[in-house]
């Protein structure tokens, strides 16, 4: 069981964005996803969730063909996408936005407390109000209230401070320990191999590298986003097809 991109070439009218990109999200595992800027990370984020249909190539969720599907349909499958930005209803209070956010099913606020305890003292707050740490946390709380079996995590930690990010990656841990497969693109590069089985890097649309998140150096990654290519090393003979076999220990 996996999402299983397979040649995938993806863009924005006739800009081509990704290409021929193969990438494999194992039921129980967490990828990250790494690269520069406008490497390809958010589409190929928005191809896995159904917002941007891939012009080459296919995407399967457990083996069910989601290549055309809406993002409705990958979420009936089991896909929770979290968007770059906190999306989250600015003009609703945090217990609006949570029953919305957790759709059917009564019991979404207490779940959202048990998960992000600050969100107990918001739930009368209008969410705009918040500060952009709480306002993260309560657009991440879809990814517990949901039951995904994949979410996908675009930059959740953009522009907090250093506590919050610590707070959300503790939160991720829990997450990935509850058997969710987590897709994570991520600008902390030691966090999100600290907390990866797998990780791909992505450059210019194409990925450069895919295997065991250990085998990457964090310091030469994060150095090669400064514009070095140096500390990338090459794709890892046939990792694309042992890939899927690594899921996280119980």
């Amino acid at each position: 069981m996996s999402i299983t991109l397979r040649g995938v070439s993806a863009g924005y009218g006739s800009t081509e964005v990704l290409r021929e990109v193969t990438l494999v999200v194992p039921d129980g595992a967490v990828v990250a996803l790494l690269g520069p800027n406008g490497a390809g990370k958010t589409t190929l984020l928005r191809a896995c969730s159904g917002l941007l249909h891939p012009t080459r190539g296919s995407v399967h969720v457990d083996g069910v063909d989601a290549t055309r599907a809406s993002p409705h349909a990958l979420v009936a499958l089991g896909v929770c996408h979290v968007p770059e930005g906190r999306a989250v209803f600015p003009s609703l209070t945090v217990a609006e936005n949570l029953k919305l956010l957790g759709g059917a099913g009564g019991d979404q606020i207490d779940r959202a407390v048990d998960a992000f305890p600050l969100l107990g003292s918001k739930l009368a707050q209008t969410a705009g109000t918040m500060s952009g740490g709480e306002q993260q946390m309560l657009a991440l709380a879809r990814s517990y209230l949901r039951n995904p079996a994949y979410v996908l995590l675009d930059e959740v930690s953009m522009g907090l401070a250093p506590k919050v990010v610590d707070e959300i990656f503790d939160y991720l841990t829990r997450l990935a320990a509850t058997g969710v497969a987590l897709l994570l693109v991520e600008q902390y590069v030691h966090k999100a191999l600290d907390l990866a089985d797998l990780a791909y890097v992505i450059n210019k649309g194409r990925i450069t590298f895919a295997g065991e998140a250990s085998e990457l150096d964090p310091d030469a990654l994060a150095e090669s986003y400064l514009g070095a290519t140096a500390g990338i090393p090459p794709v890892p003979p046939r990792s694309q097809e042992r890939l899927p076999c690594a899921t996280r220990s119980a």
